[in-house]
């Protein structure tokens, strides 16, 4: 049969969508076969690459607005995205453009169907976007570019990278048990398979078996280590609109996230700005412009509508900490929904008791989702087992939940959607349409650099 040559960005997808129903696998084999079929683009790049269980996309999201300020032209690759697709693609701050990205994936494709015909094994759709990533940034000369691991790290795709200039870890917690490890050290140990031989590794604070997986690997690998220090942050100033904060004597440093968990995070790309010698007044004016739709981010103010891509049951605790920090007593309206192969029980254990009312929605994932009903059921087990006086209610499609979440507040409720990143940017289409206003940040960021 014919390989047809893809023109279009709407081809480009279906391609792709075509490709994504045969699954992933990890392993460097496929990825190292495709990228040399396009003449190794990654080799030509200098990388930090950050792994972690929670943090990943916000250390990822500060760090490029600091390196971009400081003049480098600063790409960055990110799954899964909130707002559009081709978010996962990015010069300093910047999406890749519909034309271009159709252009790489012709490509690409070209490559794929040479592999295929030599019989070897083809590539997954994480591994055909990473290496469009790659051949974008080569494309356009990037200085520095800031990578997020997909799963894990040592088998991950994002890991065939060599030339990394740091290895940058976010908290790490039990996540994917069996996959990436049965223990936590195990867990780690996957994870700190990013690290290449003498590379910085900058780490945010972490578990004592955490800690010595990472100070073990990086002393093999003849790195540098620092890992942050939470207890020398001090808080100056904090709103659900932002925070300011100083560390290590360094004053008045502000950020636009909300969330205790977000000074760890902005201290990580801090500790990692400074071991590259990034100068104070860049790092400062890095982190204020750093933005992270889909974590705590508000998106109208009457009534209060935020979106939090919560998914596992450490990212729940940190909701739940930041609600009761800013909003303590406010009625809570909640929109949830969840994929089935996530610890939604442990997560629902975690935010039921604050929610006066929850409506279930379904995914856009129809293979991942847990059903709305499913849901439900779940959440009136919980609350039929602890006791709760909270509704719960399979609105089913995110605009249903939307439309009752907005009848049913008063202008002092609080609306929160939360439990996956996937359907965030349907929430706040559909809040936009609905409330007619929007706080936060622009959305239209395409176009080529």
């Amino acid at each position: 049969m014919e390989r047809k040559k893809i023109v279009t960005y709407k081809e480009a997808r279906v391609y792709l969508d075509n490709v994504s129903k045969y699954g992933s696998v990890l392993g460097l084999d496929t990825i190292r076969n495709l990228l040399h079929e396009l003449g190794d683009p990654q080799d030509t790049l200098s990388f930090i690459h950050i792994a972690g269980t929670n943090g990943k996309g916000s250390v990822l999201a500060y760090l490029s607005s600091i390196f971009s300020a400081a003049g480098y032209r600063t790409g960055h690759y990110i799954s899964p995205t909130v707002m559009g697709y081709l978010e996962r693609i990015q010069i300093d701050g910047r999406w890749i453009s519909e034309d271009v990205f159709a252009e790489l994936v012709e490509e690409v494709q070209r490559a794929v169907a040479r592999m295929e015909a030599e019989g070897k094994q083809s590539p997954t759709v994480f591994e055909i976007e990473t290496a469009i990533a790659f051949l974008y940034f080569k494309r356009m000369h990037c200085d520095l570019v800031v990578l997020e691991t997909g799963l894990g790290g040592a088998l991950d795709a994002t890991n065939i990278v060599s030339n990394v200039k740091a290895a940058v870890f976010t908290s790490i917690s039990r996540d994917h048990m069996g996959v990436l490890g049965n223990t936590l050290e195990e867990i780690a140990a996957n994870k700190a398979g990013i690290i290449k031989p003498d590379c910085m590794v900058i780490s945010s604070a972490q578990e004592p078996e955490v800690h010595e997986v990472i100070k073990k690997c990086a002393e093999e690998k003849g790195c540098s280590l620092i890992f942050t220090e939470p207890e020398k942050i001090q808080i100056e100033k904090e709103t659900y609109r932002g925070q300011t904060f100083s560390y290590k004597g360094t004053e008045a440093l502000s950020i636009r996230l909300a969330g205790r968990h977000q000074l760890l995070n902005a201290i990580t790309a801090w500790e990692a700005a400074r071991a590259f010698g990034i100068p104070e007044d860049v790092i400062r004016q890095g982190l204020y412009k750093a933005e992270w739709i889909g974590r705590f981010t508000t998106i109208c103010e009457e009534p209060l509508f935020l979106v939090d891509g919560a998914h596992n049951a450490d990212a729940a605790k940190r909701l739940r900490e930041s609600l009761e920090t800013y909003f303590p007593g406010k009625r809570l309206i909640c929109i949830m929904g969840v994929f089935r192969d996530k610890e939604y029980e442990e997560i629902a254990k975690i935010m039921l008791p604050l929610a006066k009312q929850v409506y279930t929605v379904n995914l856009p994932d129809t293979e991942r989702t847990l059903p709305a009903g499913g849901l439900k059921q779940t959440l009136d087990e919980l609350k039929a087992k602890e006791g709760l006086f909270v509704q719960v209610q399979a609105a089913g499609a995110v605009e249903t939940a939307v439309e009752l979440a907005a009848a049913d507040a008063g202008k002092e409720d609080i609306i929160l959607a939360f439990g996956s990143l996937s359907y965030l940017g349907e929430v706040i289409r559909c809040a936009e349409n609905i409330l007619g206003e929007r706080g936060g940040s622009e959305n239209d960021r395409s176009g080529e650099n």
